[in-house]
């Protein structure tokens, strides 16, 4: 157990890879890391992702197309903080992951962080953007 490895792991249905080319454009030194599609013939519609993973600030993160119906999917009680470290940075990402998405808590100052902002991206996935 020593040696075990923690990534987060996004389930997407059908949108896995756009996301991952969507969120690695966003990031300098980000890159898909693995990308493995479902065969014809499998269980997942062919070509789609079967498991894939790429690197953003530093972390790896994987993510799936499940070929699984399920009543369940995002939520924001679970996101990805990104510490910024400048104001631009953090209005750059704030402004392409709120694009076709909703803002929880608007670029602003809560008291805790003098620049902070909340979204859920088009994707469903929620994010906090916090400045340094």
């Amino acid at each position: 157990m020593a040696n075990s490895r923690i990534h987060a792991f996004l389930m997407f249905e059908g949108k896995a890879e756009e996301a991952m080319n969507f969120y690695v454009s966003l990031f300098p030194d980000a890159k898909v890391i693995q990308l493995k599609r479902w065969p014809a013939g499998g269980p997942g519609a062919e070509g789609s992702v079967m498991r894939a993973s790429f690197s953003i600030g530093g972390q790896t993160i994987m993510c799936t197309d499940s070929y699984v119906k399920h009543d369940f999917t995002f939520t924001p009680a679970t996101s990805l903080f990104v510490e910024c470290e400048s104001e631009g940075e953090l209005d750059h990402l704030y402004a392409a992951l709120v694009a076709d998405g909703k803002a929880f808590m608007p670029l602003g100052s809560y008291g805790f962080s003098k620049k902070f902002g909340w979204v859920q991206d088009r994707f469903g996935v929620s994010w906090q953007l916090n400045l340094a």
